[in-house]
């Protein structure tokens, strides 16, 4: 049971103003610590950038230099502010310096144990006014700050890959972070030229949990019977920059085994567990940064179908618990579309009804800024109320006879239904109670 610790209080009218932000320290050199740092520097903040050895330090700065270069070459950035702008960061192997930082963002890999002591690590070193904040995609932020007594100034700055090129920046809080951490943070993002969204506490907080049924149901058709590359193709001819099979090869394997395994603990009834991933890794097959997922890559990162998947697909659908439906492969591409999508609607109306996000139009900008919905579109909840609650729940009731929880109607779009309301009244509703 979700309680009200996801209620997200306005914080516009207690008078607050932000802090001076002038160093942030960053945990974690990889894609997304390097991406974080390139879009800190890039606003003139200055940045420390902490990792375990010389090693991955070096490829840390390495990726950052990369993402400014990009920069550069797309007349973004001249090449005497690339100079400028990389003075502004220097690299560390320990803490020390971090006592200067006004803020500091964990963007380690999504392992609970590594970021509790982390945690643990940054409230004694950090000065007693020092935002702690972590990337976390999904892990419920209770959960990583558990080991300090610091939890006032924990916070989610939930960055989007590439950090340094999409626009939005998720603000989690829990119902023990100050109001003035929000404000700060708000701050940053206006700082670094971030669209952001205030969100409560949860597992996958607003963005990445109001999406997590999106590739349940692709694992899912796949086991029933579709093909991996015609769903990607009929999910980008909907207007999404890719489909959810190419996503997880770029995302890479281990942040979606990590990401399951959260959604899984918190959400099972939602969850379909396809083998698909884990068949694929023991063949060592990782995603795009070993060039073989569901796609091959080329020396360009250009990704090309792969005869071989046929053999991985069958031998995941031999172990699925549900006989398949020989019905499911003639589905329109508008039905798989609708069996993708509807089911996020129905997250989406989650988030609302327990104040997780405070209105439709949120999930709107999220889904556009973060998740690459089709602008045109409207956003996933404006797009919802061109076919109705009534619509989305019958299409969702009729599929859940058949295909389980992953389809079942919340109690609040059942409610919306039923009345005849649109889901952006559905958010008028939500922002009430706050």
């Amino acid at each position: 049971m979700e309680g009200p610790v996801g209620i997200i209080p306005n914080i516009s009218n207690l008078g607050l103003t932000p802090r001076r932000i002038h160093k942030v320290a960053i945990v974690g050199g990889g894609l997304m610590g390097s991406g974080i740092a390139t879009a800190l520097i890039s606003n003139n903040l200055l940045v420390i950038l902490k990792e375990v050895n010389e090693q991955f330090l070096d490829a840390g700065i390495s990726r950052v230099k990369a993402n400014l270069r990009s920069l550069v070459k797309r007349g973004q950035m001249t090449k005497e502010d690339y100079e400028k702008k990389l003075s502004l960061l220097s690299g560390v192997l320990d803490y020390e310096q971090f006592r200067e930082a006004d803020v500091v963002i964990e963007a380690v890999i999504e392992d609970l144990s590594l970021k509790q002591k982390i945690f643990a690590d940054l409230e004694k070193y950090c000065h007693s006014n020092c935002i702690l904040a972590t990337n976390t995609s999904t892990i419920d932020l209770h959960l990583i700050g558990q080991k300090t007594s610091c939890q006032d100034r924990i916070a989610g700055a939930h960055f989007f890959s590439p950090a340094h090129v999409m626009p939005l920046l998720e603000i989690i809080r829990t119902h023990r972070t100050s109001s003035q951490v929000v404000i700060d943070l708000l701050n940053v993002a206006k700082q670094i030229r971030k669209t952001p969204i205030v969100v409560g506490n949860c597992t996958g907080f607003a963005v990445n949990r109001m999406f997590f049924p999106f590739t349940q149901v692709a694992y899912f058709l796949v086991d029933y019977g579709l093909d991996v590359y015609h769903i990607d193709h009929v999910i980008t001819k909907f207007g999404m920059p890719m489909g959810p099979f190419r996503l997880a090869d770029l995302v890479g394997f281990g942040v979606a085994v990590a990401s399951r395994k959260q959604y899984l603990q918190s959400y099972p009834e939602r969850c379909y567990k396809s083998m698909l991933i884990q068949i694929m890794l023991e063949e060592n097959r990782t995603g795009e940064s070993s060039r073989k997922g569901f796609y091959l890559y080329d020396d360009k990162r250009k990704a090309s179908p792969d005869p071989e998947m046929k053999k991985y697909v069958e031998k995941s659908r031999s172990m699925a618990s549900i006989a398949q439906d020989p019905k499911l492969p003639k589905l329109t591409d508008d039905e798989i579309v609708e069996m993708m999508l509807f089911p996020v609607v129905n997250e989406a109306c989650r988030l609302l009804d327990v104040g997780v996000a405070m209105k439709a139009s949120d999930l709107d900008v999220a889904s556009i800024m973060g998740r690459g919905f089709p602008s045109y579109r409207g956003g996933v909840m404006f797009w919802a109320d061109s076919f109705g609650a009534k619509y989305i729940y019958d299409r969702l009731k009729a599929w859940s006879k058949y295909h389980g929880g992953i389809f079942e109607p919340c109690e609040y779009l059942s409610t919306r239904a039923r009345q005849g309301l649109s889901l952006a009244a559905m958010a008028d509703g939500a922002m009430s109670r706050l």
